[in-house]
Parts: C-alpha cells; sequence; structure tokens
C-alpha cells in the first residue's frame, strides 16, 4: 500500500453501473433500477423557485461560515428541538457538504490512525471507506436475524483504541428501523465506556413511525457521547446540492470546524438557502412525500408473497430499502450482473455492505425503492417472479 486510498475499496454505485455496459433495454421493458438511494424527481417546483431568486444575490456566490449560515443553523436547532422533546441550540449545529462530510469530519474530529470505530454489518459502505482512508479499524458488529445490533456483543468488540459505535436508523442498507429502547441500551452503554455513539438519522424523515424516534436528547450532557448526522438530500430531493449536518458538542464541533475548513470551507450556499427555506416551508409536502414512501413499502410486503413462493425471502423493509435473499445457484454477487442482463434489474449484493468473505450476504440484495413507484414495484416482481434459474439446495438446520 502507497496510500490511504489504496487501503480501501472501489465505490461500489460506479462498479455496479459498469454491468449496464452493452446491455440494451427494449423499450416495453426498461431498466429497473434499484441499485441508488436517491429520489429520481427534482425538488419541488416552489423550492427551485427559491433556488433560482437566489442565484441574483451576490453573497450566494461567496465563501460561507464554515459551520454553516446562521439562519440554518438557528432553524434546524428549533427543528430538532421540538421533533424531540429537548433543547438543541444553534451552536450545537454544523452543516456540512452532504452527510458523508459530516461522518468524515466527525471521524476526523475523533480518531487518529489505529484507532478503532464499530459498525454494524451490513454497514453503509462509505462510512466504511471513509474509515479506512483515515487508518481507523472498523470492528464489524454482526446483527441477528432481525438485522438488529445487540449491544452485548457490541460490549465485547470494545478496546482501549475504540473511538466510537456507528448506529443508521431507519437503516441503510436493510431499511430496518431501531427501536427507541434499543438505542438507549447504545447509549448507556458508550456513555459508560467513554466512547461516543454516532447516530445516522439521513432516513429519519421516512420511518413509519410518528412523533419522536428515542430520547437520547432528553438525557443530561448527551454531547458528551451522542453525535447524530443528518441529510436534507433526500428530505428535499436535493442531492446535488450536498447538504448535511452535525448535531453534537460545541467544543467537538470546534474540533470538526478544523475539518471542514480545510476540505470545503463550507456548504454549498445555494443549499443551505434551499434546506433553511424548506425547513419552514415543506412540512406539508415531506409529510407528503413520507406517505408515498410508506405506501411504496406497503407495495413491497404486498407482492412479495409472490416471490416468497419462488423462494425469496423479506428479511427487512424500511425507509428506502428493502432486503431480501434469493433463492438460487450461485451468490448474490455473481447474480447481479445476470439480472441486469435477463431481468433489467440493478441491484446490488449485500457483498458491497459487508467484510470481504462474510458468508452472511452471499445471497442477500439491496433493494432501494424510492425512484419506483408502485407500478415499478410491481413490475419488477414480476420479473423476478419469471426468472427460472436452477435452484441452490434447501438449507437445513443441524
Amino acid at each position: 500500500m502507497t496510500s490511504w486510498t489504496q487501503a480501501t475499496f472501489s465505490p461500489p454505485i460506479p462498479a455496479a453501473r459498469k454491468w449496464l455496459e452493452g446491455v440494451t433495454f427494449p423499450p416495453d421493458r426498461p431498466l429497473i433500477d434499484l441499485s441508488q438511494a436517491v429520489p429520481a424527481d427534482p425538488p419541488p417546483i416552489p423550492l427551485r423557485a427559491v433556488m433560482a431568486q437566489a442565484l441574483d444575490n451576490p453573497e450566494t456566490h461567496l465563501y460561507g461560515p464554515v459551520l454553516g449560515m446562521g439562519a440554518l443553523r438557528q432553524t434546524l436547532a428549533a427543528r430538532w428541538s421540538d421533533f424531540y422533546g429537548a433543547e438543541v441550540t444553534p451552536d450545537q449545529v454544523a452543516i456540512t457538504a452532504g452527510c458523508n462530510q459530516a461522518f468524515a469530519a466527525s471521524i476526523a474530529a475523533l480518531c487518529t490512525a489505529g484507532d478503532e470505530v464499530i459498525l454494524a454489518v451490513p454497514w453503509y459502505f462509505n462510512h466504511k471507506m471513509c474509515l479506512d482512508m483515515a487508518g481507523v479499524t472498523a470492528k464489524p458488529l454482526p446483527v441477528g436475524p432481525d438485522l438488529l445490533p445487540d449491544p452485548t456483543v457490541a460490549a465485547s468488540l470494545i478496546t482501549s483504541r475504540t473511538k466510537a459505535i456507528v448506529l443508521i436508523t431507519p437503516n441503510n442498507p436493510s431499511g430496518v428501523e431501531y427501536p427507541a429502547a434499543l438505542m438507549q441500551d447504545f447509549f448507556d452503554l458508550a456513555r459508560s465506556r467513554g466512547i461516543k455513539l454516532i447516530v445516522d438519522e439521513t432516513y429519519r424523515d421516512f420511518h413509519s413511525q410518528n412523533g419522536t424516534l428515542h430520547d437520547l436528547l432528553k438525557v443530561r450532557d448527551w454531547g458528551d457521547t451522542l453525535i447524530q448526522l443528518y441529510s436534507f438530500s433526500k428530505s428535499f430531493r436535493m442531492t446535488g446540492h450536498r447538504t448535511g449536518a452535525i448535531i453534537g458538542d460545541v467544543d467537538f464541533l470546534k474540533e470538526a470546524e478544523k475539518y471542514l475548513d480545510t476540505i470545503a470551507i463550507c456548504a454549498p450556499t445555494l443549499g443551505q438557502i434551499a434546506a433553511e427555506w424548506g425547513l419552514r416551508n415543506l412540512g406539508g409536502w415531506l409529510a407528503e412525500q413520507r406517505q408515498e414512501l410508506l405506501e411504496r413499502r406497503a407495495a413491497i410486503e404486498t407482492h412479495f408473497p409472490a416471490l416468497e413462493a419462488k423462494g425469496w425471502q423479506l428479511q427487512s423493509v424500511g425507509a428506502y430499502f428493502a432486503w431480501v435473499t434469493h433463492p438460487y445457484l450461485g451468490t448474490a454477487e455473481e447474480m447481479a450482473p445476470k439480472l441486469v442482463r435477463e431481468a433489467g434489474i440493478l441491484m446490488l449484493p449485500a457483498s458491497m455492505f459487508m467484510p470481504k468473505g462474510d458468508a452472511s450476504g452471499h445471497r442477500a440484495y439491496r433493494i432501494a425503492f424510492a425512484n419506483v413507484d408502485q407500478a415499478g414495484i410491481a413490475e419488477f416482481t414480476r420479473r423476478l417472479c419469471a426468472l427460472d434459474w436452477p435452484l441452490a439446495a434447501p438449507q437445513h438446520a443441524a
């Protein structure tokens, strides 16, 4: 190895898109792309109008404060406080160039080369890549059949080099939603061992539960333990404008500020303007988007029995994702290019979200259904049901 980038793997999404090369999809059977968690539609028209108007403001084109525009930090702090029934102040909020940068800045503020961070498996691949390129060891935390991590198992992984436990809820890639009691158990574990709990809430706005998702912000001195990450990309359909956030202790954010100033100086101003306006004006619209995602989730659950009859299994579904296993000979990684060629379906195999050689995901795929409507869900189910591939031998308990 001659550089930190050589310590990690190539980005999975571009790798998967290479499977499309040389494949032609007829007009009556277009590609169904279930590979990436990105909304297909642009921001709503009122938000685009605000962004267009902002282009005429000279300040839109200048550097802004490293930790974000004051108006956005204030508005997000107020929204966070209302949502969780706790007090979050603007100086406990930092705005970043997307949630990936929020994670990278958090790791830079916490870790040095040789430290360890615990990641629940399956993990979000960019989290693993970030740790690799920082010289930080990712300690895999296996999950149970319900795809929920166990705090007791996590406790056994903590060493003197451990700096944080990372949880994503609703989860990417599995879609599973972590119960409030489980979140509290992980918080208590992290606090008792003097490490941080990083909670990535990118998909919070599409949770199936109404109201507060946990009570961690109500714990006294929560900032000593908790770091929350958030993204405006999915909520307001503005993935290209790279706007995310960190909610954490003031002193911690001062450390993160050093990284943010060095890497990007500030998050894109246009995205911040859009995010602040969206927080104040798009609550009703966002509720409609959440309902649509919940209906797509229900559509997957409705159509899946037909696939179960063919040997598929639905392990979890939530937010933007479903986690499924296939019944055929061969691994999911081996079958993925074949699915493109023969079914016109692009999905990511579980191997892209797991340690190399982890057999627990050999038959699993992530389905990202955010850009597929209910008719598309019915169609990809029909295509998968039509496959007539050799089946693997049944698995019997020992």
